[in-house]
């Protein structure tokens, strides 16, 4: 989904509820302060804003961290297609082979630490420019 965000506490923790009143407060502020700039740049009528909150709930990386995901009407055919569109995403480079070779849809497969393939610090240099600009 294109202008999807995470926003992160700077102290890493695992489960929500291991912030401090002030961190918690800071992350849903920040949050908001995000979904604004978002909703300015990508024209977003909506947003999915989600947490998987501890492993047992589907965190794939043990820090709290929300999603955000700009919506905009008509983006997706029926509207709970965009979860659909996140199981086919593929965070690895073997990942995105075997979808494109497959072309159907395939279960979320989160790789291990290990095996992922991480962004280079131009690509996140770039994007934070984009975000910072928008702020």
């Amino acid at each position: 989904v294109p202008g999807h965000v995470l926003v992160v506490p700077q102290r890493v923790v695992p489960k929500l509820s291991q912030l401090t009143n002030d961190e918690y407060d800071d992350l849903w502020r920040s949050v908001r302060i995000v979904q604004h700039a978002l909703e300015n740049h990508y024209d977003a009528g909506g947003f999915n804003v989600a947490v998987q909150d501890g492993r047992d709930a589907g965190q794939s990386v043990p820090h709290v961290h929300v999603h955000i995901l700009p919506r905009i009407k008509g983006d997706f055919e029926r509207n709970d297609d965009v979860y659909d569109a996140l199981e086919e995403w593929a965070p690895t480079n073997a990942m995105v082979k075997k979808n494109m070779e497959e072309k159907e849809k395939m279960e979320l497969n989160v790789p291990d630490d290990e095996d992922r393939v991480d962004r280079t610090m131009e690509q996140m240099e770039d994007e934070a420019r984009l975000y910072r600009s928008l702020l």
